[in-house]
């Protein structure tokens, strides 16, 4: 993978998981053209609200094999209580799809603040029995991500779910006809035990943005336009097309799509910028479009029961060259807390994404050291802190030639580290040995052992309000 495909069917072909040198790029875009063209916020549990309240965390409770996690059901209910209490998102917001939110840490509820319901009660509870009841390696596997190519064997990750308890899957090389991805969802939901994954449900996702990206086709999905056609649309006629979009992808197992695009690309970039605008992902050149679109989408995702990830945070539209395949040209030098191309991101975070994904560039006056993923300013001060968002944040593909030069495993632990929550990685293979990785760390840095904790609260939560606990209030 060291150099650019010039083809991007050439590149489709050569994405299958297990490929050299980065078998996991298969995330990026080029994997996912159709052959036939070339310190903290936490987000409130209640699913018509976007409440932001302050919380504490604590260092004390370790992710350890000796170990159980300190947080008590009652601390989450009090930190529940504390998240009750907000405005609501907006008009046309879900009510049964949120921004991931998840106390993580011991705290008390502070005086005054109004009461939970008996759903976010009970809720906060399915939360907080479901994580105790896990074996520390159920927990960690919660924070991975692995990929399934279209052409691997359907038992090809049942060890890797059973025996390394990873949590959540991505569905990656082009998937043709939904009965095809229905069966494969339904075995891979039918490996999920209380030895396996602590009875939570796998996150399955998708590349489905639209236009030349789209990982499932052919009989059962429908071609989503690209994104400057679903921009000429008004807001409610895209929200009633992505809702049909939506109902597809969860007639066939897919929870979550690793959609909207929220990155924009100035006009005097345009094809110039390689990851976006080469390909029309963007919805437009002005943050106000991107903005009004992406949420659009968003809140069809969302109305059709599949979680939405706004990506690439902080913005992927200044760089020129594709972090999955290139080290340099992947500076941004732009980019500041103050920047209008945030409001997308801050909007998909008010509208209800479950997810938001980081990217791998660079960006000198965020961070200038560490490329985004790896980056604390940007994942807990800016995105956690300025936007207040407190969801799962999930990696681009950690196999990215932006990022290679940093040892597989500590890719995961620096992630982590960072603030993040779910690594991805196309390439399944590397799995095993980055958690492991997390692990050693967790039970050598106390620091580090609580961001795991609240990590996987975070992931635990999200899959609550999917339906994919035993205990949810909410059905899958």
């Amino acid at each position: 993978m060291g150099s650019i495909m010039a083809d991007a069917v050439e590149a489709h072909d050569r994405s299958r998981v297990g490929d050299t040198p980065s078998a996991g790029w298969a995330h990026g875009v080029l994997s996912t053209l159709d052959r036939g063209q070339h310190p903290g916020w936490w987000h409130s549990a209640v699913r018509s609200t976007v409440t932001y309240r302050r919380r504490v965390l604590s260092a004390t409770s370790r992710l350890l094999p000796t170990r159980r996690l300190s947080l008590t059901t009652s601390a989450l209910l009090a930190l529940a209580l504390a998240g009750c209490a907000g405005d609501p998102a907006g008009p046309g917001a879900s009510p049964a799809s949120p921004s991931s939110a998840s106390p993580s840490a011991t705290s008390s509820a502070t005086p005054g603040t109004a009461s939970a319901s008996p759903s976010q009660d009970a809720a906060a509870a399915c939360v907080s029995s479901t994580v105790e009841a896990m074996t520390p390696e159920q927990r960690l596997g919660q924070l991975f991500m692995v990929g399934f190519d279209t052409n691997a064997p359907l038992g090809s990750l049942d060890d890797l779910v059973r025996g390394s308890h990873v949590g959540n899957v991505i569905y990656l090389g082009g998937w043709d006809g939904a009965d095809k991805v229905t069966r494969t969802s339904e075995h891979l939901q039918g490996l999920v035990s209380g030895k396996s994954t602590g009875d939570a449900g796998l996150l399955i996702a998708a590349d489905q943005e639209g236009g030349e990206v789209h990982q499932l086709r052919g009989e059962g999905f429908t071609r989503p336009p690209s994104a400057k056609e679903q921009a000429t649309m008004s807001s409610a006629a895209l929200t009633r097309a992505a809702t049909g979009w939506a109902r597809e992808l969860k007639a066939a197992g897919v929870n979550v799509n690793l959609a909207p695009v929220t990155d924009t690309v100035p006009a005097d970039i345009g094809r110039a910028n390689e990851p976006i605008g080469r390909y029309g992902r963007q919805y437009g050149s002005d943050p106000e479009t991107v903005e009004r679109a992406s949420t659009a989408f968003l809140k069809g995702m969302l109305a059709g029961d599949v979680e939405g990830t706004v990506k690439h945070f902080p913005g992927l539209g200044r760089i020129r060259n594709n972090t999955d395949f290139n080290s340099t040209g992947i500076t941004d030098d732009v980019t500041d807390a103050d920047d209008p191309y945030l409001e997308p991101f801050t909007a998909g975070v008010k509208a209800g994404a479950g997810l938001v994904m980081v990217g791998s560039a660079r960006y000198s006056k965020l961070d200038p050291k560490v490329p985004a993923m790896f980056s604390a300013p940007i994942v807990t001060d800016l995105l956690r802190g300025d936007l207040g968002y407190d969801g799962v944040v999930i990696t681009d593909d950690v196999n990215a030639q932006a990022v290679r030069s940093t040892p597989a495993p500590q890719r995961a632990v620096r992630f982590i580290e960072a603030g993040g929550d779910i690594v991805l990685t196309g390439d399944a293979s590397v799995a095993p040995a980055m958690i492991a990785a997390v692990e050693e760390e967790a039970a050598d840095d106390d620091e580090f052992a609580a961001k795991v904790d609240a990590s996987v609260q975070r992931v635990v939560a999200l899959k609550e309000r999917m339906g994919l606990l035993p205990c949810s209030t909410a059905k899958p």
